[in-house]
């Protein structure tokens, strides 16, 4: 049975925004209790490096604004108020993305030795990307919130807005692909083309690598999808993805930052690369050392 009523189309794509933004929030939640133990034991009671205020940072500031959004929800009582509420979730989402670039950033820093050359344009890239977010996301494209029965606070966006905010999500995929060029150029420099098939997980630069590849991977089948949303005809589907988007990213990098804290002593700058022949501790206070990473094995 096909539901020809242009208005129940629209309640119908609404309740599915709605329900995209539940499943994204109920993920994280979920998966924030189950690696709690990990957390404790990894994070909170080794020395806090970089690496850990960063998992902090991403974590709880993400977590913050769920609560205060479920909090927030019986207030939205008006449109006026709806509209500040939209605002505040999109900078939300706005310095989720940051800190996440931040974190993918330093994870590429360690990979290449600590090389200040790339820490530069790294930044450099960074400014930028979040100078064109600012651009597209909050200079006059603010969309029309309403109170919505049965729906709640929504914000409808026109074409043009819609296409503008897009450009934001598309500048993060470019990102994510960048540090992934990055990854895969950095092991094949180092172990070779033909030795990525033969990538373990028995150090800190085959976790690195492994991780970022699912992760890549993983964000590339949900932020096209999101980003699409953005160029759709339908006005109700449009940025209905973006918070759901926005969770498994922050979940997928705690995971990621909890796997090397797992491989190493005290941060992704300070590794113990073990064998089953002998346990070789290297303490980089500065660095990932790739090449004495990779030389500890035998190939």
């Amino acid at each position: 049975m096909f539901i020809t009523d242009p208005n129940a189309q629209q309640i119908i794509s609404r309740s599915l925004c709605t329900y995209a933004v539940l499943a994204g929030n109920s993920i994280l939640i979920y998966d924030h209790v189950m690696t709690l133990p990990e957390e404790i034991s990894f994070i909170w009671r080794r020395p806090k490096a970089l690496s850990a205020m960063l998992f902090l940072l991403n974590r709880y500031f993400t977590l913050l604004g769920i609560i205060c959004s479920i909090v927030i929800q019986p207030f939205l009582v008006s449109d006026e108020v709806c509209s500040k509420y939209t605002i505040y979730r999109q900078l939300d989402i706005f310095f989720q993305g940051i800190i996440i670039c931040i974190i993918m950033a330093m994870r590429i820093y360690a990979l290449y030795n600590c090389s200040q050359c790339l820490l530069t344009w790294m930044t450099i890239i960074i400014i930028a990307l979040v100078g064109l977010a600012c651009a597209v996301s909050f200079a006059q494209v603010s969309g029309d919130a309403v109170i919505l029965p049965g729906v709640g606070c929504y914000e409808a966006y026109t074409a043009e807005t819609a296409a503008r905010i897009g450009l934001a999500w598309v500048a993060l995929f470019v990102f994510d692909l960048l540090i992934f060029v990055l990854t895969v150029y950095r092991i094949c420099k180092t172990k070779g083309l033909p030795r990525l098939s033969l990538i373990t997980r028995r150090n800190v630069v085959d976790v690195i690598f492994q991780d970022g590849a699912m992760y890549f991977r993983a964000m590339a089948l949900i932020n096209i999808p999101n980003i699409l949303t953005y160029y759709s005809s339908s006005v109700a589907v449009r940025g209905s993805l973006c918070n759901f988007t926005s969770c498994i990213s922050v979940t997928l990098i705690s995971r990621l930052i909890l796997n090397l804290h797992k491989t190493i002593d005290t941060s992704i700058f300070s590794t113990t690369i073990r064998d089953d022949d002998y346990c070789l501790d290297v303490l980089l206070t500065t660095r990932v050392d790739v090449q004495s990473a990779i030389s500890s094995h035998h190939w």
